[in-house]
């Protein structure tokens, strides 16, 4: 297995990366379901400039939450991998272990921080 982590806590990381990960793309969805921009008749609706703007302040915010989860998405999909490949917990960079503890906080972690 990876580097000095046990095989019982990266099946326990494995069960909470697949739960993470179910949860994610349901807060995708959600956030695509309540896009005002979703609409397909958004476009010809006659609404007051005021609220255009704060449809629009919303469909940003929405794009951009959105962006992060399906960058998360990528790295539990990554990390998952890595569980398959035997590779999970090693840096990217380096190819040193990352400790346990950050791959707890963080466990689609694919890079030791740099304490600098």
């Amino acid at each position: 297995m990876s580097g000095n982590l046990t095989e019982e806590f990266i099946n326990k990381q494995k069960e909470r990366l697949t739960s993470d990960r179910e949860t994610t793309m349901k807060d995708i969805a959600r956030l695509k379901q309540d896009d005002p921009f979703s609409d397909p008749e958004h476009a010809n609706d006659n609404a007051a400039v005021d609220n255009d703007v704060r449809e629009q302040s919303e469909h940003q915010a929405i794009e951009a939450q959105i962006i992060d989860l399906e960058r998360r998405l990528s790295d539990i999909d990554i990390a998952l991998q890595k569980i398959e490949k035997g590779t999970y917990g090693v840096c990217e960079k380096s190819n040193r272990p990352i400790p346990q503890g950050r791959l707890e906080i963080v466990p689609e972690a694919r890079f030791l921080v740099d304490p600098s």
